[in-house]
């Protein structure tokens, strides 16, 4: 089969790998219709990890069920999925607590497993043809069977979820004022679902124009902070209190206003001086344990110089970690099938698996309008 493969930084080629088969008897194999490039996708793309040539990329995967293992009891070929990016096995101590995105069983020695991503177990990507998914029954999300809304659906997989995980670590309610760092697809969806759980205000901080103009498009406040500091801007329009709520939809590879170097815990100050005294902050940005890419020594070791004693001194709450997307899905999935939600406003482009490379190249330098693209294998 056709899958994207990663062969260096700044490298990607669709090649010939081996379909893959049964291997459990609770697993399924997916014939993938819709597979979308992530922005964590490109940490390793441009060599920001420990990710090594011959990785399948891929976690935001969606298709048919095409084989059954004789252990899968809810599903049936033919039936139409999306799956978590986690891997996750729903018996151990943190899946039974609804901590899917760190489960114990599926990559020991480690809290979590995904797809086709780095020290993330042995699951090969879906930027492919096929996919084995393990644990079947409980990874797969069914769909209902008309199509016309699976550019929202596939959104299932991560950047949705995720998104509004931001706003669940910081517990965005009715009324409530709120900023999402970060205009890129897990910022918006962050500031769609804060609106959706009914924030007054939601402020959106980004320095590209036509991230911001999404970001205004869905009635939240565009915030450029090219043009000034942003807690400053948002401070201005809170009477000078800042917002109840915070999310870092960024991480650890956020650069200074004129973009020429990286800071890596800028956003994460900015949040803790934007958010008023007692307030919340959610951070579903990556920030990881090793960047060998890292600005300086301690960045390259996953530790930042953060402002514990403001932080301290306000009195803010801070949830961190990746998405337990199976907390979110199914009520996120009806909500799109109400016609409530229709995250598919952030995909920019829609392309042949062929055309991978060349929009992992675009997609990362930010031009033409990539914002999110979904590849049809």
């Amino acid at each position: 089969m056709k899958a994207v493969l990663y062969k260096e930084p700044f490298s990607v080629a669709v090649e010939e790998v081996p379909r893959p088969k049964i291997e459990h008897p609770n697993d399924v194999i997916v014939k993938v219709t819709s597979t979308a490039i992530c922005g964590s996708d490109l940490h390793m793309y441009e060599g920001r990890t420990a990710a090594q040539p011959g990785i399948v990329f891929g976690h935001e995967n969606m298709g048919t069920i095409e084989e059954v293992g004789p252990g899968v009891t809810g599903l049936k070929a033919g039936d139409r999925v999306v799956m978590p990016f986690n891997v996750a096995c729903g018996f151990c101590k943190n899946c039974l607590a609804g901590n899917t995105g760190f489960c114990l069983t599926v990559n020991p020695g480690f809290a979590g497993g995904a797809y086709g991503y780095v020290n993330m177990g042995p699951y090969t990507g879906g930027q492919a043809e096929y996919l084995r998914v393990p644990f079947a029954d409980f990874n797969c999300l069914p769909l209902p069977a008309e199509s016309e809304r699976d550019k929202d659906y596939v959104l299932l997989a991560d950047i949705f979820p995720t998104g509004y995980h931001g706003c669940e670590l910081a517990q965005v309610s009715p009324g409530d004022t709120c900023a999402v760092y970060g205009a890129g697809p897990v910022g918006l969806m962050a500031a769609y679902s804060a609106l959706l759980r009914g924030a007054a205000r939601v402020f959106v901080v980004d320095r590209i124009p036509e991230r911001l103009s999404k970001a205004e498009e869905i009635g939240a406040v565009p915030i450029d902070f090219s043009k000034g500091d942003p807690v400053e801007q948002i401070k201005d329009q809170t009477d000078g209190e800042g917002t109840d709520k915070g999310v870092d939809a960024v991480g650890y590879q956020a650069h200074t206003s004129d973009a020429s170097k990286e800071e890596p815990a800028t956003v994460l100050n900015s949040l803790i001086q934007t958010v008023r005294p007692t307030g919340r902050l959610g951070v579903p940005g990556l920030y990881v344990p090793s960047d060998p890419g890292g600005p300086d020594p301690n960045a390259q070791h996953g530790m930042l110089l953060v402002a514990i004693g403001k932080m301290f001194e306000k009195g803010q709450v801070v949830g961190t970690g990746q998405c337990n997307v199976k907390q979110y899905n199914r009520k996120l999935r009806d909500l799109i099938t109400a016609g409530r939600a229709k995250p598919s406003f952030v995909v920019s482009h829609e392309l042949p698996l062929d055309d991978a490379p060349d929009a992992y190249n675009k997609f990362d330098k930010r031009i033409e309008g990539y914002t999110k693209v979904i590849l049809h294998p």
